[in-house]
């Protein structure tokens, strides 16, 4: 154990692992919260219960811990050498929230346990709010997803079919890198393009039918690597946006970020549809998309 900041008393994530009751929800999620975390029993069933069975059976090997903060490698909080130690043997948690702890902190921290088991320590108390604490969660799973069985092809097929025809933005910046770096074209978008498509997407919303801007020119050679990282990441994102729909109402503008240009919501409602018919949601979960017209 260590301290530091408000004498707030650190604890080793393996040890927290060990003591912390580890409990499985109606769908199979096994989950354990440790610490003053600020998550209401209700909110945490109603966001672990939004993980369609379909998707629970990927998550076998985790085993997700809500603390209030997860830090970033603390060898200085250690009090000692950390030399030749797993990061996983470093990694602390703290049990409630300081101002100077949050500085340290890191939305989520994956630590390797016995049993080939991973945990996966999310900081409670540095999401905002439900919005913010549930999408961490949800990509968490994604992201766990594909480890276990990757991209299905059906999937793939729909998302490069709509890189190639060079459809607006993508769902992270991550996604938008690696689909450009596999089309040979710039990582910055065209401030021109995304004007009129901008436009476009105002006066239609959620509508199905993706209307790209015109095609650009045919690269001359697809850099396969990037194009596996742009389809799995582009499927984590689908995933995680598709089950934070089943679990608050949220406008689609909410994901927007400065770095790359959202995903048109066509091309949007074009993948969760397609989610929703791989894992369709729970016993009292509901899929819908929404339509609005801007004025």
């Amino acid at each position: 154990m260590a301290e530091l900041g408000q004498s707030v008393t650190l604890i080793r994530a393996q040890q927290v692992a060990r003591e912390a009751e580890v409990r499985q929800s109606v769908n199979g999620v096994r989950f354990a919260t440790f610490g003053e975390t600020g998550l209401g029993p209700m909110d945490l069933d109603q966001m672990l219960g939004a993980v369609p069975t379909a998707i629970t059976a990927a998550l076998k090997s985790n085993t997700y811990f809500f603390v209030p903060l997860a830090l970033r490698e603390p060898d200085s909080l250690l009090g000692g050498s950390t030399r030749g130690q797993k990061s996983s043997d470093n990694a602390m948690v703290a049990p409630a929230y300081s101002d100077d702890l949050g500085e340290a902190a890191i939305c989520h921290r994956n630590v390797e346990l016995e049993s080939g088991h991973r945990g996966v320590f999310i900081s409670t108390r540095l999401m905002s709010d439900r919005f913010a604490l549930s999408f961490e969660f949800f990509i968490n799973v994604a992201h766990a997803l594909v480890d276990e069985v990757g991209v299905p092809e059906v999937f793939a097929t729909l998302v490069w079919e709509q890189a190639v025809a060079n459809g607006k933005g993508e769902t992270s910046f991550d996604a938008w890198e690696a689909r450009q770096l596999a089309l040979g074209r710039p990582v910055r978008p065209e401030s021109e393009n995304s004007k009129s498509v901008s436009r476009r997407d105002r006066s239609r919303a959620f509508g199905v039918r993706l209307e790209p801007v015109a095609a650009a020119a045919a690269p001359l050679k697809i850099d396969e690597k990037e194009k596996t990282i742009f389809l799995e990441t582009a499927f984590s994102d689908a995933v995680a946006i598709y089950l934070l729909s089943l679990t608050l109402d949220f406008d689609y503008s909410e994901l927007r970020e400065r770095e790359y240009p959202l995903l048109a919501p066509g091309a949007l409602a074009a993948r969760l549809r397609l989610v929703s018919e791989l894992f369709p949601p729970n016993a009292g979960y509901e899929f819908s998309i929404r339509y609005r017209r801007r004025a």
